[in-house]
């Protein structure tokens, strides 16, 4: 039994292209090495001594940079190629990042993390449309998977080890290891995989798909663009007020907060690619999949209300652990599934741009109404919030079928 299951396990991940590999590869690099993300905050707070609010507005240029270059890479991918948004994306904010460490200053903090990540997440859009181009028309969603697989596994091993280096050498640390992974892994990429002028994505099988003249007038994909992005505004207080909360009311370490990330990534490296498989050749819709991913994901904040036992962390990251997995490798499945032929990268660089502008309302919001009304009131917010995404991904369900 043992056996044939570890056999399915390994059957999950066959059929993929060497580009796809090394794709995966050089997102498990780049994402071991970020490490600033999840402790960001706690920089800002701890070591710089930042206000509740300076710690938010820093979190708002850092999201407001990410949708501006959330769009400019998946415009750019569309004109130029998504190769060489790729190259200039990482190697440039690879040098920056390295650098930044030495902007102390609230204002000049708030400047640099805008313009850092207007040039970092050009990178997502582009990364997305060369799955599309690289992959198997067939194998598209568990390679979006496959990529997710190593962001979380990168996750697993990145927060634990950034932990012990703040204990170690101090948040400086961090900065230097990130950049260093950005540069590292964008030159295996260019050493070892050659540009693919066109993407072939031509085939559009499934019932959701419907090409539209234009990426605004796809009235369900901007239903479905509400619903992610409401997903990800509370998914993102994992790595914004959790933390915190980690550290203010139960008194754990950051080494501590950095294995509960890394629970939570290697949960996904051993579940999520079967589960997709499974629900793959099951064929469920792929609407009621994240529909589920997003309910698990609001329930992992109203569980937080039950405060007075610290094991309650581990079932809300078990929760949100399980809705990540079935939210949003189907998520990026359902968005490239509506691009047309030559629009992929504008209808990706509209699907980052909604993670985006979740984080520039995530932190922001959270932060306030936790310095306002205190860590349960924040709890409750997310929560219903979540429940809200449900309702609008219930409301696209009908569009489509009446649609079909």
């Amino acid at each position: 039994m043992l056996q044939k299951a570890f056999k399915r396990y390994i059957d999950s991940f066959r059929g993929f292209t060497k580009e796809i590999w090394i794709l995966t590869l050089i997102t498990f690099i780049n994402r071991a090495g970020t490490m600033v993300l999840p402790f960001l905050s706690k920089y800002l707070k701890e070591d710089l001594h930042f206000t509740y609010s300076q710690v938010g507005w820093v979190m708002v240029c850092f999201g407001s940079g990410s949708m501006i270059g959330s769009w400019l890479g998946g415009k750019l991918s569309d004109k130029i190629g998504f190769y060489k948004i790729m190259i200039f994306s990482l190697l440039t904010s690879g040098l920056l990042l390295i650098s930044v460490q030495f902007v102390t200053s609230f204002e000049g903090l708030c400047i640099a993390m805008f313009g850092i990540m207007i040039i970092a997440d050009m990178f997502r859009p582009a990364m997305y449309v060369s799955l599309g181009a690289y992959a198997k028309p067939e194998n598209r969603t568990r390679a979006f998977t496959l990529v997710r697989l190593a962001v979380n596994l990168g996750f697993a091993a990145g927060p634990a080890l950034g932990g012990l280096i703040i204990m170690g050498i101090g948040y400086k640390g961090l900065f230097w290891i990130d950049g260093a992974s950005c540069i590292i892994s964008i030159l295996i990429f260019a050493l070892l995989v050659k540009e693919k002028k066109k993407s072939p994505y031509e085939d559009h099988k499934n019932f959701e798909e419907k090409i539209v003249k234009s990426v605004f007038r796809d009235a369900p994909f901007w239903v479905f663009l509400f619903g992610s992005y409401v997903t990800a505004l509370i998914f993102f207080q994992l790595f914004t007020t959790l933390p915190l909360y980690h550290a203010e009311w139960y008194h754990i370490t950051e080494f501590q907060t950095g294995l509960l990330m890394s629970f939570n990534g290697l949960l996904i490296f051993f579940l999520e690619m079967p589960t997709v498989t499974f629900l793959e050749r099951k064929k469920v819709n792929r609407l009621k999949i994240i529909l589920w991913g997003t309910f698990f994901v609001s329930l992992s904040f109203f569980v937080l209300l039950f405060d007075n036992w610290v094991g309650i962390l581990v079932i809300s990251m078990v929760f949100i652990t399980i809705g990540e997995m079935l939210n949003f490798p189907f998520s990026n499945s359902f968005a490239m599934s509506r691009a047309p032929k030559g629009h992929e990268g504008r209808y990706m660089a509209l699907f980052t741009m909604s993670f985006s502008l979740a984080h520039v309302t995530s932190a922001k919001l959270g932060m306030e109404i936790i310095s306002r009304f205190g860590y349960n009131a924040n709890w409750i917010v997310m929560g219903t919030l979540g429940l809200l995404s449900c309702a609008s991904i219930i409301y696209l369900k009908r569009m489509v079928l009446k649609n079909k």
